[in-house]
């Protein structure tokens, strides 16, 4: 890294981690690099410099047109300049070295490195050229010559011109380092760190067959990984989250290896694409590396990998800073929709913004000068090329690209929100046509037909105030659990697992009587199970992955994950549900928790729930997850659950297992006694405890106003739970709604010696600082964080 201002940031970084990280076992293709000096060189030896100065000083980069046309002159001069004759001589030189290196049949790729390029605050990502699959000197020469004109790219010109960098103070260095055979393999892009939430505990992976350009460039949806980086430490199997992208091409070596014509893309075959691009050895593996590389630097980085299909080998190509997330936050802001309306189309959200305005759909760059400020530029991928106007879009929507592609880290550091791999946005959406972009709702960002209102809401980060009770947060999407992770809590104290199973979308009995499927059911079951053994394994694996990025985003706070309550009527919404759910005339009171676990018609269900968990806690030892069983009605069917749990695998104790009961019926109050000597506490479900004191239908509008839950008999209710909790020395906390929504439920329960308010994330501070301003509890009653 001492070379930086002589090779530029790409440059150095890797002579630094070939040098450095070897003896850690990474693998880092060689090669040489050009200087700065020998750019300078170039220009001077044909005049050039003052002519590109003068050239770029008559410029107005905001006018597009303007800017193509004075790039496109100045590549012109570079592209026709001889290189000096001691420099051509001396890469002929180190050319022929690297060739008997390896094999006069040996391929380059030709990078750029720019002196301002990745610095910890500027990316410049991709603003230069890259050309792979060189082969022969006179190639790579012409590789070269067309890197340095990339310099003045129209991307590069306008990215240099709006982060006030002078032109004439950058300078390029060409890289020519030995190709990984990725076109017969795979590769990618891992960060150390979530892109969205800036979550540093785990690294990002993603992966798509071919060379890594097309990841790059967003032309592919890629296979996406989360590697939790505490358990990778611990030498467990960390993977807590995949996702198979599309994959639908992939870039390949072209039969020439000459500048244009070294590269071909071809469709990728269906087989591959229902199929994860990397194993789990080999994610572990990149994530080792990822770990190392950040510990080597001692910050987040950005890393670019290939797996080469001839040697089965993974090898890091480049690395970089992460520039956008790991920027040390002071304000937080929080996006809200205030309205709801049809969606348009979906993809993958990059940020938590909200962006609104017209539709403009553009083809290609050469028409982006139609992209006029507060518009929503919609696309069928974005590259480099796109950076001039894209700082002036609202939001940005493409058919193509994943999270870590080009366009995604440029949307990041604008700050504009990107809803990218739509697959269909350039058909499904309208020019002039008024839209909301909204990637405030998780990983999936969602386009909405008109103009919702939406809410923006700031807050500084900060020391919260002490309160006497532990603040815990209600956490139902996996997808918002890093976010939610980085507001100030006590952990989890309700994680629904039925949320998890319906972003699954299918009954477990079907997974679990396949293939003995009706065609069309097996037919729609295998297309929702792509890239896992079977339906079965599919699911088990899905509500692993759920558990495990709560628990990860939380460890090692305790996540308190609800085993299913879905009702009969929900579980008849999932695909298949309609052959084995039956009609209730009520479901609310008819087969759901406890009952349903040990129902011999629903037994082996819950089988597969509790080798999820057993999996989460044992094998990738994320032990902070605790277990809690709703809807207990009787002390048999308590007992019956827990022998069932205990003959799975999870006996109450073994592996500090803890097992808690909701309390949510009036029995479970009255008995309390008894029902705490089978459980380590209770979670009070105050939206059940009411409607079944009161005799109120929750989910109907005719009595919805008697609803609350500080009716006098339903705090009673609660009132006792707590005394026998706190008379037995065990575990009561809340997670209904009951707290979330009165401030003055959260100081009265405070005040009788729960433990721990679960809220739902969006009350949690506003609720904490309430409580900070009520007077303590009793001197006598024990304080939650003592």
């Amino acid at each position: 890294m001492a070379d930086l201002e002589r090779v530029g940031g790409k440059n150095a970084s890797l002579g630094e981690m070939i040098g450095g990280l070897a003896a850690a076992g990474i693998r880092v293709p060689g090669g040489f690099a050009t200087t700065a000096e020998a750019y300078r060189e170039f220009l001077a030896a044909n005049g050039l410099e003052a002519r590109i100065r003068e050239r770029l000083a008559r410029l107005d980069p905001k006018d597009v047109k303007a800017l193509a046309a004075c790039g496109a002159e100045v590549r012109g001069w570079i592209l026709k300049s001889p290189f000096p004759k001691g420099l051509e001589q001396e890469i002929h030189a180190k050319y022929q070295e690297l060739v008997e290196l390896t094999s006069s049949n040996a391929s380059f790729a030709v990078r750029s490195s720019a002196t301002a390029e990745d610095l910890p605050d500027a990316s410049f990502a991709g603003q230069q050229e890259t050309f792979l699959n060189i082969k022969g000197v006179e190639n790579v020469l012409e590789a070269i010559r067309h890197v340095f004109a990339s310099l003045y790219n129209d991307r590069a010109i306008s990215y240099r011109t709006h982060h006030g960098f002078a032109h004439g103070e950058v300078a390029l260095s060409a890289a020519v380092q030995q190709m990984v055979r990725s076109d017969l393999g795979s590769a990618g892009v891992m960060f150390t760190l979530d892109t969205e939430s800036g979550f540093r505990d785990v690294v990002f992976i993603t992966a798509a067959y071919g060379l890594g350009e097309t990841v790059v460039q967003g032309a592919v949806n890629p296979d996406e990984f989360y590697v939790h980086k505490p358990m990778l430490e611990k030498g467990r199997p960390a993977i807590v989250r995949r996702a198979l992208g599309s994959k639908l091409q992939k870039m390949v070596f072209g039969a020439s290896g000459e500048t244009g014509r070294s590269t071909r893309v071809v469709d990728v075959a269906e087989a591959e694409r229902n199929s994860f691009s990397l194993n789990d050895d080999e994610i572990l593996e990149l994530a080792r590396y990822a770990v190392a590389i950040e510990k080597h630097y001692g910050r987040p980085m950005d890393i670019e990998w290939g797996r080469d299909g001839a040697d089965g080998r993974l090898y890091v190509l480049q690395a970089r800073p992460e520039t956008v997330k790991s920027r040390k936050r002071e304000v937080e802001e929080r996006y809200a929709l205030k309205g709801s309306s049809r969606v348009l189309s979906q993809g993958r959200a990059i940020g938590h913004k909200i962006g609104s305005g017209a539709v403009r759909v553009v083809a290609d760059a050469s028409h982006m000068d139609r992209v006029r400020a507060g518009d929503v530029l919609v696309t069928d991928m974005t590259d480099p090329n796109w950076e001039p106007v894209m700082k002036v879009a609202a939001a940005i929507v493409t058919n193509r690209g994943g999270r870590t592609c080009h366009a995604a880290i440029i949307a990041r550091e604008l700050g504009i929100p990107a809803v990218v791999g739509c697959g269909d946005a350039t058909r499904k959406l309208k020019d002039g046509q008024a839209v909301t972009v909204s990637c405030a709702e998780g990983d999936t960002g969602n386009v909405y037909d008109g103009l919702i209102p939406f809410e923006v809401s700031s807050r500084e980060r900060g020391e919260m105030p002490p309160v006497g009770v532990k603040i815990a947060m209600n956490v139902g999407n996996p997808e918002l659990a890093f976010e939610f992770a980085q507001l100030p809590n006590a952990g989890v104290g309700l994680a629904r697992l039925e949320f998890i199973i319906n972003s699954i979308g299918v009954h477990p009995k079907a997974c679990l009587e396949y293939p003995n499927l009706p065609a069309s059911l097996k037919t729609k079951l295998e297309e929702k199970s792509r890239g896992y053994a079977d339906p079965r394994t599919f699911f088990r694996e899905k509500m692993v992955e759920g558990v495990a990025t709560i628990a990860a985003a939380f460890w090692p706070k305790p996540v308190i994950v609800r085993l299913s309550d879905f009702k009969s009527n929900e579980y008849r919404k999932l695909l298949g549900g309609e052959r084995y759910e039956p009609e209730e005339e009520n479901p609310m009171l008819g087969f759901r928790g406890a009952s349903r676990y040990i129902a011999p018609s629903f037994r082996d269900c819950f089988e597969l729930e509790c080798a999820a968990m057993k999996k989460v806690r044992e094998e990738l030892g994320l032990t902070n997850v605790e277990l809690m069983v709703p809807f207990v009605r009787t002390l048999d069917e308590a007992r019956q659950v827990l022998s069932l749990l205990s003959r799975n695998g999870l006996e109450r104790g073994r592996n500090n297992l803890k097992i808690v009961m909701m309390c949510e019926l009036p029995s479970n109050a009255i008995l309390a006694d008894q029902f705490l000597e089978l459980f380590d506490g209770f979670s009070i479900g105050s939206n059940d405890l009411t409607q079944l004191t009161l005799g109120l239908d929750r989910d109907s509008g005719l009595v919805a106003a008697g609803f609350d839950e500080r009716d006098p008999a339903v705090k009673a209710l609660l009132a006792m739970a707590i005394r026998a909790c706190r008379k037995q020395g065990k575990y009561v906390g809340i997670c209904g709604q009951g707290p979330s929504d009165h401030p003055d439920l959260a100081r009265w329960l405070m005040e009788q010696g729960i433990d721990s308010l679960s809220l739902n994330p969006d009350t949690v501070v506003s609720t904490w600082m309430a409580l900070a301003e009520a007077p303590a509890p009793d001197a006598g009653k024990k304080s939650a964080t003592a």
